[in-house]
């Protein structure tokens, strides 16, 4: 039997399933890293909040339209339409779900961004980890061995220097890092309900729903709130297409991807680099200064990553991953 040519390209180049999400997951979160500069530069320059990340939604939902209608028409002229996928109502509560907490874990999130730094918003947003792992133990029962544990509670460690830091020398910000906070603990239920998803549905499905959804619950909130929905110049149009096609769509979507290999604690735990890549952003465009405590918390970070990465509760096994 003949091989496809990608699967032979991948066997050279030894990409296992594994390496290819892990690829995924590193790409996907240096996208992610420019979510925070992005939103900030929205904010400064023309649109609020909740119009920055409603053009965020919207822009996003329809190019995944556009995505799947061309998807659509390519398998209608190679006659391999696939096999109509069945919406169960647990499955319909779970997209609802999904669009939902996306929608609140952006909104607060820009507003936090509105009120503290960039480092300190993306730090605090992204404890996730917590979150996810004390959800996936109440809501589906998940279980995460010894080493992984030891490793979230390392990578926590090295969050709760710079927040601790944060607290101690600006207090002014202390309500611009509760907003983030709270993002955080619905970024945290994201990874367990796409990995929910992701056993029946693709991640450009996925994606197009929660950006769908996160339009309609955004809209009203938007005519009611902002004096400004779109943007009125190039620059503010190629910051909230960048936002869209950068962070939500690629991503959010390679961090879907992701979700079929490894487990939802250990993605989420990742998530922790991302304030890594976006400190160096804010350090280079709004000239916020990296101290000591930032370098000494990311090395403790990424430590407590590599201790995680490597228990058994990181990668799933073939017969979850299929």
């Amino acid at each position: 039997m003949i091989k496809p040519k990608l699967q032979l390209l991948q066997e050279q180049l030894f990409l296992t399933p594994t390496k290819v999400a892990f690829i995924s997951l590193v790409v996907g979160l240096v996208a992610l890293s420019f979510s925070p500069i992005l939103i900030r530069l929205s904010e400064e320059g023309e649109l609020g909040p909740n119009a920055t990340i409603f053009n965020r939604f919207w822009i996003s939902t329809v190019a995944f339209a556009l995505w799947n209608g061309f998807t659509a028409a390519q398998n209608r002229l190679s006659h391999s339409e696939p096999k109509p996928q069945v919406y169960t109502i647990r499955l319909l509560l779970l997209l609802l779900g999904v669009g939902f907490v996306m929608f609140a874990t952006l909104i607060l999130w820009a507003w936090s961004l509105n009120q503290t730094s960039v480092v300190n918003s993306t730090l605090m947003h992204n404890l996730a980890p917590l979150f996810t792992v004390l959800g996936g133990w109440l809501l589906w029962g998940k279980r995460f061995d010894r080493r992984f544990l030891m490793g979230m509670f390392v990578a926590m460690l090295g969050a709760c220097i710079l927040a601790y830091h944060d607290f101690s020398s600006a207090g002014d910000k202390f309500q611009g890092d509760i907003l983030a906070l709270l993002s955080a603990s619905f970024l945290g239920l994201y990874p367990l309900i796409v990995e929910e998803l992701r056993t029946q549905l693709s991640p450009i499905v996925i994606m197009s729903w929660c950006s769908a959804i996160g339009t309609l619950l955004l809209l009203p909130i938007v005519i009611l709130t902002e004096d400004r929905i779109f943007p009125c110049s190039l620059n503010g149009w190629l910051t909230v297409i960048s936002l869209a096609l950068i962070c939500q769509i690629l991503g959010l979507g390679l961090y879907a991807y992701c979700l079929n290999r490894f487990s939802s604690g250990f993605v989420s735990l990742c998530d922790l680099f991302v304030p890594v890549l976006s400190a160096q952003g804010a350090w280079v465009i709004f000239s916020e200064k990296i101290n000591g405590a930032t370098f000494i918390s990311f090395v403790v970070i990424m430590l407590g990553v590599y201790v995680s990465s490597s228990s058994q509760s990181a990668i799933k096994s073939e017969v979850e991953s299929v």
